[in-house]
C-alpha cells in the first residue's frame, strides 16, 4: 500500500490528524480483505514539498501500530532527471490534454528518477529497516516464466484412438486422395519420417488443430491455403493445409520440426479476408473464450505519431503538427532535419517548435499501445487465464492475451497463425463469377497447369493485379526472369526480396539463366567429399543460394553443420536484423570449408550470400505456396480478364494499384466497362453480356464514394424483377434513402439512363419535397404542384465530368486527366508515357503524369521508386537519395509531376533517372468549369496547416468568388452568378474550402 498523495490532491496542511486516521482505516480495510499470511507492506517515497522527514516518520509509527512495515520507494517514473519533460508529455497524452492546461496532472519536479544507494540512504536516514526490506521484498521475487506448465487442448478423436494414431489415418486417406495413381515411394518415406518425429515430439494433437480449423472454412466454400515453413510437410500437404506437392519441391522438414529446435511448429493458414472472422469465431467457439485468445502486439511510436503526439501535447496548432508530420516519409524512426521543416514553412529556431521535435526523437521507439496480432491463436488445455491476463480488443467479439509472439515462442507455447489474404477472397470471387456467366466450375486445385500464354503474358510483364508480381520490381523482373514453368515462379517470389538483393545473389543468377556467366559448383577435396555434392543443393537455382533452405543445406553439406549448429543458423537468419548474431557463426562456416577444400572467396561469398537472408529472405516452400496464387490469379488475368477485374475490384482494399489502374488494365485487355448507374448496378462490380457474347464490366455502386452499402441495396431491391426507376423523383420514393444519399449518386454521374447528366440530375433533385409524402395523398400533392417545366442547363465541359468522376468515383470511363493537359504539356516539352518506348538508352526526356504509386524499399538504399500514368500509360521513374533530399518536397507531396530526367533501357525494361522533379498539381484544377481562372495551387500541405479556412495567407481574400457546392450552378443558368455582383460573402469561403475541391484526384498508393 502506498502513501502517495496523487497530484490532483494536495497535501494535508489542516486537518493532518483526521487525514491520519481516514488513511489508517483504508489500511485496515486493505488489511482485511486480504487473504491470511499475505505480507501487506507500506510504501514511502519522498514528494519534496517540504513535509517528507515528518510525514516519513508518522507513517513509520503507523506501520509498528499497523504491524505492516515500512518500506523505502523511489516512486520512480525515468531513469534519469532530464526525461522529465518526456514525463510530462507523456502524462498529457494519456490525459488527452495539453501541457499548459495539464496543472496538478503533472510531477511538481524531476525527483521520480531512479537514484544511488547512497542518495536513497541519506533520503531515509533514521528508516535503515525501510531500505532493507526492499532487499527482502526483491529476494522473495522468485517467480520464473518457465514455472509455467501449459497444456496443449485436448483434440476430439475417434473412440479407441489415440491423437497420434487418429493423425496416421487422416494422413494417409489424404495421401491416397493426393496421390491416386500410388504414393511415390519417396513420399511414402518422408511422411512415415514425419509422423515418426510428430509422435517423438508430442505433436498430433496441434496438427488435428490445424486441420480442423482448415476443415472448417472448406465446410464454408471459403478459400484457404497453408504457407511458410509448414508448406516443407508432406503431412500438411495430405492433410490438405497446404499446397504444396512434395514431387515438385525438395522438402526439408528440419526447417519446419526438429528436435533440435526445442520449440514448437508454426503453422500460418491464409484464409480469405472477407471472412476470416468466420474463422476466428469458429475458434472462439469450439475452444472457449477461456481458453482461446488472439496474440498481442506492441507497437511503438514512429516519427510521424511522435511528432504528432509530442505536438498535440505542447500546444502547437493541428496545421502545424500536420505540416510536420507530412515531411517524414511512412514508418520512418529518424529525427527531422532543419531543412525538412523549413521546407514545411516552419521556423526550426523556434523555441517550442525545437522543443517538440527533440521530445519527439526521444520518444521514438517508445510502447505507444497494446494491440492483437493479425491472427495468432494461442489455446490452451485448461482456462487461459491461469496462463496470462485476457483482455477485451477493440473490436467487438474479439479477446487478446497480454503477451506477444515473441514472448510466446520463448515460453514455447503453441500458437495457430490464422491469417487473411486478399487475393484468395478475390480468386474464390473470379471462380464464383465464371461459374455463373462462362459455366465453368474451376477451383485451386483443378486450374490448368503450365498455360504458355499465361507465361507469356508474365514475360511481358502484364502483371497489373496478379498476386506478388504486381510491384515494380517484380514488373521489372519478369522479362529478365522469362519464366516458363512453376518453378520459375517461385524463383521469381523469392528473388525480389531483400535478403537476395542484399546477398548479392540477384545478378549472379540472372547472368547464369541467360548464359552471360557459366554455371560452375566448387568441389571440395576428394579426400572430403563427391564433387557434385553442391549441386544436389543448388542445382536447381544454377549454383545460388535463394532460399533459406538452401542455405541450411548449403551449411549442413558444404560445412557439415550439424543439426543443432544448422537450427542455431536458421535462428540467427530469423533474427538478424534485430540480434545481430548470424556473425558469431562466420568464422565457424568459412572455416570449415576451406578446410574442406573449398575456395576461401567461395565461402566467404556462400556465407554473405546467407547473411542476406537476414535482411527478409524467402523459404522454398513458402514462395511455392504463394506461386501457386501467382499462377493462379495471372490464369484468371489472362483467360477471363472480366471476370479477374471485377473481383479486384469487388476484394478491394487490397493490391498495389487503385480501382482505376485495375479498370484501365481491364480495357486494354478488351474488357468493354460500364458506368455505376441507378438501374444496371448492383453493389458490387458485376458482369454484363455484350452482343459478341463476351462479357462487360459493370462498376458496382460500391464505386460511390460515400455512399453506404444499405443504401445501394435499397435500390437494388427496389428494382427487383425489372421494376427500373423511371425518374428521380421514382428513385426518392421507392428507394427510400435521403437526399445525402441521392445527391452522391448524381454527383457520380449515376442516372444515365435516365437521360440525365449529373449536372442535370442534380436539378431534378431541387424539386423534390422535403418529405416523402403517404402514398394515400401523393397523387394529390403532384396534382397540386404540378410538373415543373424542363430547363436546358448548360453542359457541363468533358473535362469538367472527368475531374467529379474521380472525386467520386477514384476513376473516369469518359477520359484520362492529362489528356486534356496534352497541349500545355506539348507546350513545355514534355512527352507521354508511352513516347518512352521509342526513346534511345541515355536520351534526356520531361515526362509528367499522376503519380499512382511511390516506394521506397528497405533494401533499395535510400532510393524511391516513382510511376506516374498519363493518357497514353505509365512510365516508371527512379530518385536517387541526392535527388530525393533537394526534391523531396515535391517527390512526398505531388499529385502531378513532371520528371526531368534520362532514359535507361535493358531490353523492354525502361526507367527514367529523374535528375529534376516539378510538382504541377495546380494544372488538374484547369480541369474545373472556372479553371483558367483559379490561380496556382498551394503547396500540397498547405490545406493540412490551414484547418481554420479562415486563416487565408496574405491577408483575407473577399474578393474571391464564393465555392461552388454540389448544384449552386442551377441558381442562375443564365450565367449571372450574384455572388460576382458584391453578395455578402463569409469570411472562411474561398475556392478551396471544400476538400472535394482539392482532393481533384486520389491519393497515391505508397509503399515502404
Amino acid at each position: 500500500c502506498d502513501d502517495d498523495n496523487t497530484p490532483t490532491r494536495p497535501p494535508p496542511s489542516r486537518g493532518r490528524e483526521n487525514e491520519s486516521r481516514t488513511f489508517e482505516t483504508e489500511l485496515h480495510r486493505i488489511e482485511d480483505r486480504l487473504p491470511p499470511r499475505t505480507p501487506l507492506y507500506l510504501a514511502a517515497r519522498h514528494a519534496y514539498r517540504g513535509d517528507d522527514r515528518a510525514r516519513i516518520e508518522a507513517l513509520a509509527q503507523l506501520a509498528v501500530r499497523m504491524n505492516t512495515p515500512l518500506v523505502a520507494t523511489g516512486g520512480v517514473l525515468y531513469h534519469a532527471p532530464h526525461r522529465r519533460p518526456l514525463q510530462d508529455v507523456l502524462t498529457c497524452v494519456r490525459e488527452k490534454c495539453t501541457i499548459n492546461d495539464a496543472g496538478l496532472r503533472l510531477e511538481a519536479n524531476a525527483e521520480r528518477h531512479l537514484k544511488s544507494p547512497l542518495e536513497m540512504a541519506r533520503l531515509f536516514k533514521g528508516h535503515e529497516d525501510a531500505l532493507h526490506r526492499t532487499i527482502e521484498i526483491a529476494d522473495a521475487c522468485r517467480f520464473s516464466l518457465d514455472e509455467l506448465k501449459y497444456e496443449y487442448p485436448d483434440e476430439p478423436v475417434p473412440h479407441g484412438k489415440t491423437p497420434q494414431a487418429h493423425l496416421e489415418t487422416l494422413t494417409w486417406e489424404g495421401a491416397a486422395w493426393r496421390f491416386p495413381n500410388g504414393i511415390p515411394d519417396h513420399v511414402r518415406d518422408t511422411i512415415q519420417k514425419e509422423l515418426v518425429l510428430i509422435a517423438e515430439l508430442d505433436y498430433a494433437r496441434y496438427f488435428l488443430t490445424v486441420h480442423d480449423i482448415v476443415h472448417y472454412a472448406r465446410s464454408l466454400g471459403i478459400l484457404c491455403q497453408g504457407r511458410g515453413s509448414a508448406a516443407n510437410s508432406a503431412v500438411c500437404y495430405c492433410l490438405a493445409i497446404t499446397n504444396v506437392d512434395p514431387t515438385e519441391i525438395d522438402l526439408l522438414f528440419e526447417r519446419f520440426v526438429s528436435p533440435e529446435r526445442q520449440e514448437p511448429p508454426d503453422i500460418d493458414v491464409d484464409f480469405e479476408h472477407e471472412r476470416r472472422e468466420e474463422v476466428i469465431q469458429y475458434i472462439y467457439a469450439r475452444y472457449g473464450r477461456d481458453r482461446a485468445g488472439l496474440a498481442a502486439t506492441v507497437i511503438s511510436y514512429r516519427g510521424r505519431s511522435a511528432v504528432r503526439e509530442v505536438g498535440k501535447a505542447l500546444g502547437l496548432s493541428e496545421d502545424t503538427v500536420a505540416a510536420l508530420a507530412t515531411t517524414i516519409w511512412g514508418l520512418s524512426n529518424s529525427s527531422l532535419p532543419e531543412k525538412y521543416v523549413r521546407e514545411a514553412g516552419l521556423d526550426p529556431s523556434d523555441p517550442l517548435l525545437a522543443r517538440c521535435l527533440e521530445l519527439a526523437h526521444e520518444l521514438i521507439g517508445f510502447p505507444r499501445h497494446l494491440s492483437q496480432h493479425v491472427g495468432g491463436f494461442v489455446l490452451t488445455r485448461g482456462p487461459l487465464s491461469e496462463v496470462v491476463p485476457i483482455g477485451n480488443a477493440a473490436m467487438a467479439d474479439r479477446t487478446f492475451i497480454e503477451w506477444d509472439k515473441d514472448d510466446l515462442d520463448a515460453l514455447g507455447l503453441l500458437k495457430v497463425d490464422v491469417l487473411g489474404l486478399g487475393m484468395l477472397t478475390c480468386i474464390r470471387k473470379a471462380f464464383a463469377l465464371l461459374k455463373a456467366h462462362y459455366g465453368k466450375d474451376i477451383a485451386l486445385g483443378t486450374v490448368p497447369h503450365d498455360d504458355p500464354a499465361v507465361y507469356d503474358m508474365l514475360c511481358q510483364a502484364d502483371s497489373i493485379g496478379v498476386f506478388q508480381v504486381e510491384s515494380r520490381a517484380q514488373m521489372n523482373m519478369l522479362p529478365r526472369l522469362r519464366p516458363r514453368c512453376f518453378y520459375d515462379l517461385v524463383i521469381e517470389v523469392a528473388i525480389v526480396r531483400p535478403g537476395p538483393i542484399q546477398g548479392d545473389m540477384v545478378h549472379p543468377y540472372l547472368r547464369r539463366r541467360s548464359g552471360a556467366e557459366p554455371v560452375d559448383f566448387p568441389s571440395p577435396d576428394p579426400a572430403h567429399g563427391p564433387a557434385d555434392e553442391l549441386h544436389q543443393v543448388l542445382g536447381k537455382t544454377m549454383g545460388v543460394p535463394l532460399f533459406q533452405e538452401q542455405a541450411m543445406r548449403l551449411a549442413m553439406v558444404a560445412a557439415k553443420f550439424s543439426g543443432p549448429e544448422a537450427n542455431e543458423l536458421r535462428r540467427a537468419m530469423a533474427t538478424f536484423r534485430r540480434r545481430g548474431t548470424i556473425g558469431t557463426l562466420q568464422d565457424k562456416m568459412v572455416g570449415r570449408m576451406t578446410a574442406r577444400g573449398y575456395p576461401a572467396d567461395f565461402a566467404e561469398r556462400c556465407f554473405n550470400q546467407i547473411k542476406g537472408f537476414g535482411e527478409y529472405g524467402f523459404p522454398e516452400s513458402h514462395a511455392a505456396s504463394f506461386a501457386h496464387l501467382v499462377y493462379v490469379s495471372a490464369w484468371l488475368k489472362c483467360h477471363y480478364p472480366a471476370a479477374f477485374a471485377c473481383a479486384l475490384l469487388n476484394s478491394q482494399p487490397m493490391g498495389f494499384y487503385a480501382p482505376a489502374q485495375i479498370v484501365r488494365c481491364a480495357r486494354e485487355h478488351g474488357v468493354e466497362a460500364r458506368e455505376a448507374d441507378i438501374n444496371h448496378s448492383a453493389w458490387d462490380c458485376t458482369l454484363e453480356p455484350t452482343r459478341d457474347g463476351a462479357c462487360a464490366l459493370r462498376l458496382g455502386l460500391r464505386q460511390i464514394d460515400g455512399l453506404g452499402e444499405a443504401d445501394a441495396q435499397s435500390i437494388v431491391a427496389h428494382r427487383d424483377g425489372g421494376a427500373l426507376y423511371s425518374d428521380v423523383r421514382d428513385l426518392w420514393r421507392r428507394g427510400g434513402m435521403g437526399r445525402a444519399s441521392l445527391e452522391k449518386l448524381a454527383s457520380a454521374d449515376a442516372f444515365r439512363s435516365l437521360g440525365l447528366d449529373r449536372r442535370q440530375a442534380l436539378w431534378e433533385m431541387r424539386g423534390l419535397p422535403q418529405d416523402i409524402p403517404l402514398p394515400l395523398f401523393d397523387h394529390a400533392n403532384a396534382v397540386e404542384t404540378g410538373e415543373e417545366p424542363r430547363v436546358a442547363l448548360p453542359l457541363m465541359p468533358l473535362s469538367e465530368h472527368v475531374v467529379n468522376d474521380y472525386r467520386t468515383l477514384r476513376l473516369s470511363l469518359k477520359a484520362h486527366p492529362m489528356s486534356f493537359l496534352r497541349a500545355r504539356a506539348s507546350a513545355a516539352r514534355i512527352v507521354s508515357c508511352a513516347s518512352l518506348k521509342q526513346a534511345r538508352d541515355g536520351a534526356r526526356v520531361h515526362v509528367g503524369g499522376v503519380i499512382l504509386v511511390r516506394q521506397r524499399p528497405g533494401s533499395a538504399a535510400g532510393v524511391v521508386f516513382m510511376t506516374i500514368e498519363d493518357e497514353t500509360g505509365v512510365a516508371n521513374a527512379v530518385i536517387w537519395p541526392k535527388v530525393l533530399e533537394r526534391e523531396r518536397k515535391v517527390v512526398m507531396g505531388a499529385r502531378l509531376v513532371v520528371v526531368h530526367g534520362r532514359v535507361q533501357r535493358h531490353e523492354d525494361i525502361i526507367h527514367v533517372v529523374a535528375a529534376r522533379l516539378e510538382d504541377h498539381s495546380d494544372w488538374l484544377h484547369l480541369l474545373s468549369e472556372d479553371g483558367e481562372a483559379m490561380e496556382a495551387a498551394l503547396a500540397n500541405a498547405d490545406e493540412v496547416r490551414r484547418p481554420d479556412p479562415g486563416s487565408w495567407r496574405g491577408g483575407e481574400r473577399y474578393d474571391l468568388p464564393l465555392p461552388l457546392s454540389p448544384a449552386d450552378h442551377v441558381k442562375h443558368p443564365e450565367g449571372g452568378d450574384a455572388r460576382m455582383k458584391g453578395e455578402h460573402r463569409h469570411p472562411r469561403w474561398h475556392p478551396r474550402c471544400h476538400p472535394r475541391e482539392e482532393r481533384v484526384i486520389p491519393k497515391s498508393r505508397d509503399f515502404h
